[in-house]
């Protein structure tokens, strides 16, 4: 049945990449090893993309996506269809576009990447675009027209996907040597000929509808922004021979942007209707609906893992029958954001996976919804009985709540937050008992996980490795560790986490309340997948989690070392956190189990504790009416974790690959004596907004970029130093890399932490004279 029926259709804005076995992820690994041909690498591609246009379709979708399969990043996609190539890279696009895609994305030894920064308040990363005033678009339809005419050979309805004009601008920077004053936005009339050019050639391979995603339209957006929203939208559609237009936002509410989208002589409208987004539905009442249009209902929220309340998604699209020429189902955005397949978590409670939907559950609950909107409620009577039957399983659980916890956290007060001493006190009494050289340098916290750490993690979840097996194997790592650190002159040491398969999930095996996936794999970045467990109950600690190879690691070594710990807004971030109560409430008792272990690092000789909290910035909400309730608690949170130390205890945080400077206010309140921050690839930018922003207390702008493969030369890490101290006073200044050395090799991460330290020395010296 065709889509521009009036008749209700399921679809997807985008599905999970990787494979259920993370196909994609080793396809690419394999190419960049050499073991893997470029053939096929995109043979490999092209059968998860059938496979997953044929999941959809046999679920009953009825309009597949395409173009929302990425090798690397969807955003990178863009750049490559507009031509919007750094000059620095274009030579190697030249020679061999495939590698010279994973160049803008991963650097090589003489090339720097492409800035990475998170996709709104998501964990997933995207390649920031490069403009400037002298940036020449051409239109590179090849992939979008390539996947377009892959799914119609296999007889699939299709609707490409394309990050919309609006969006790609807004998310630009300036490039390296542009004014930062730069704004891209002004590029969009250069910028909407090459969009009507890819439109008409999706339409000429038989594009009947094409999907441009305007997420950043969800945001605060000034009038000349959404100016540029109307006449973008206005060009584009008095198009002749062009596909029929449907717009999408998500993320939030559409609110200004709403009125424009609605005018707009497009065909078709994407709306989320679901958590903050929800006063998109009376919004929509408020501008008249969208009168012989078509609607794209996200009443399905797409990112988080918790099954759907049927009847009241079914109560939203009848209300939205009456708004709309046509009314479509679909989650709330891609899900990219959730992992494949509940189905596979064997190793879950039954009544607890009744709970949990991924993306196929997810596909099912769209498809279930669309039919009953079409034949009525009684034909998916015996689905909305089991769904009522799960979510009251859900509220009465004992799991979700624990009364000791829950009075705890009731008993909590605001002294219970705040370190007692002012920071110059704090900062006298830990340089007296740490006595650190000018510049410290030091590192975020992993060391490599190298094959040989994660088969012996295999092998102990398999029985083939015991647990004491295990303990020395981690054991050895350790102390090869904290060997190499000493013989390369850092200051300020870690253990390495050689036990820990993630910041987030180490912890949240050992909490009450988390559950812990095995199949649950979602996209970060690139290759990096990571597993975000299921915080489902109240927390607390049973045990101490670190503490015993804290005590190990320090008992090597004279010099400092490390505790490690994830702060509770991460916990929460990078989790699929429960949505039956405030994320505020939820906060509270997850930093309180961590003050617990914080205690206990303190009273076991650390001297030193760091709580990382790079979801701080990540999870800022969309719209400013928002953020000030938001980091109130956030921050509370994290002074709660870390607020019960001595004076002399000093308290590191670290953030990561995010836009900090709406944020600089939160970073003090943090309280934190040292915080360390990404600058490497955004060219010490943070040191100068810090700066700006007055910050007092020591700094650590990174100077290695860890999330590319090459490595940095002593020189470059100086003139990064060099800038850093144009900004930050040497005194509290630190020397490290951008984040965690997990995904580096021990080759690379040798040669780049030497290159490190040897920049401290030098530019130590250079003080001294």
């Amino acid at each position: 049945m065709s889509p521009s029926s009036t008749t209700p259709q399921a679809t997807v804005h985008g599905s999970p990449r990787q494979g259920p076995d993370r196909e994609l992820k080793k396809a690419v690994e394999g190419y960049w090893a050499g073991r893997v041909t470029a053939d096929g690498l995109h043979a490999t591609a092209a059968g998860l993309r059938r496979d997953t246009w044929r999941r959809l379709a046999d679920a009953g979708v009825t309009e597949v996506p395409t173009g929302d399969f990425s090798l690397y990043d969807h955003v990178l996609d863009t750049t490559v269809a507009v031509g919007a190539i750094p000059a620095r890279h274009r030579a190697a696009v030249d020679a061999d576009p495939l590698d010279g895609y994973f160049a803008m994305a991963r650097g090589t030894q003489d090339v720097a990447p492409l800035e990475m920064t998170k996709w709104f308040d998501t964990n997933y990363h995207y390649l920031v675009p490069e403009l400037g005033p002298d940036t020449v678009f051409a239109a590179n339809p090849a992939k979008p027209v390539g996947e377009l005419r892959e799914a119609l050979a296999l007889g699939h309805r299709a609707r490409p996907v394309l990050v919309g004009p609006l969006t790609y601008l807004l998310l630009a920077k300036p490039a390296p040597g542009v004014d930062p004053g730069f704004q891209p936005l002004t590029l969009l009339d250069r910028l909407l000929p090459v969009y009507a050019e890819l439109l008409a050639g999706l339409r000429a391979a038989g594009a009947d509808w094409v999907q441009l995603d305007e997420p950043a339209l969800v945001q605060d957006r000034t009038p000349a922004e959404l100016n540029a929203a109307a006449r973008a939208y206005r060009d584009l559609g008095a198009l002749t021979g062009r596909p029929r237009i449907l717009v999408a936002t998500y993320f939030d509410r559409a609110g200004a942007a709403l009125p424009v989208l609605a005018k707009a002589p497009v065909e078709g409208l994407g709306l989320d209707f679901t958590g903050p987004a929800a006063g998109n539905l009376d919004d929509l009442a408020a501008v008249g609906g969208l009168p012989g249009k078509r609607l794209v209902a996200g009443v399905v929220d797409g990112r988080n893992i918790w099954i759907n309340d049927l009847e009241k998604s079914l109560a939203t699209l009848a209300t939205l029958l009456g708004l709309a020429g046509q009314v479509d189902v679909a989650p709330s955005c891609s899900l990219l954001h959730v992992p494949l397949d509940a189905t596979r978590e064997r190793d879950l409670d039954p009544q607890i996976a009744r709970w949990l939907a991924f993306a196929r559950q997810k596909t099912a609950e769209i498809t279930t919804l669309a039919r009953g909107l079409r034949e009525g409620t009684p034909a998916i009577g015996a689905e909305l009985a089991a769904n009522r039957a799960d979510l009251a399983s859900r509220a009465a659980s004992a799991l979700t709540h624990d009364p000791a916890v829950r009075a705890r956290a009731a008993a909590t007060t605001a002294e219970d937050a705040r370190r007692p001493q002012a920071y110059p006190d704090r900062a006298r009494a830990q340089q007296a008992r740490l006595k650190l050289p000018l510049l410290p340098t030091t590192t975020i916290g992993s060391f490599p996980q190298t094959t040989e750490l994660r088969a012996a993690r295999a092998g102990l979840r398999a029985g083939r490795l015991d647990p004491a097996g295990y303990r020395e194997r981690m054991a050895a790592e350790v102390r090869e560790v904290i060997a190499y650190q000493e013989k390369a002159g850092l200051d300020v040491l870690v253990h390495g986490e050689p036990e820990r398969n993630d910041m987030v999930q180490y912890f949240a095996e050992q909490l009450t309340g988390y559950l812990a996936t095995r199949h649950g794999w979602v996209q970060s970045y690139g290759t990096r997948y990571v597993r975000p467990p299921v915080l489902a109950g109240d927390v607390s600690r049973p045990r101490p989690m670190t503490v015993d190879w804290f005590r190990y690691a320090q008992d090597l070594t004279d010099r400092p070392v490390k505790g490690m710990l994830t702060g509770p807004v991460t916990m929460l971030a990078w989790s699929f956190v429960r949505d039956d109560q405030p994320l505020a409430e939820t906060a509270r008792q997850v930093a309180l189990a961590l003050r617990d272990e914080v205690t206990d690092l303190e009273a076991a000789g650390a001297a030193v504790v760091q709580v990382d909290e790079p979801a701080l910035r990540e999870t800022l909400p969309l719209r400013a009416a928002g953020r000030p309730g938001y980091l109130a608690w956030a921050t509370e949170a994290f002074r709660l974790t870390t607020s019960g130390v001595r004076a002399d205890t000093q308290v590191h945080t670290h953030m990561c690959y995010a836009e900090f400077g709406e944020i600089m206010t939160a970073i003090e309140e943090l309280d934190a004596d040292v915080i360390s921050l990404e600058a490497a690839r955004s060219h010490m930018r943070v040191a100068h907004e810090l700066a700006a922003a007055g910050y007092p207390r020591e700094v650590g702008p990174g100077v290695y970029d860890i999330h590319s493969p090459r490595v940095p030369s002593t020189g470059e890490a100086v003139a990064l130093l060099r800038e850093g101290l144009a900004a930050i006073p040497a005194e509290r200044l630190w020397v490290n890399p951008d984040c965690g050395l997990k995904t580096r090799g021990w080759a690379e991460t040798r040669a780049s932490l030497d290159h490190l330290v040897e920049a401290a020395r030098l530019v130590r010296a250079e003080l001294a004279g």
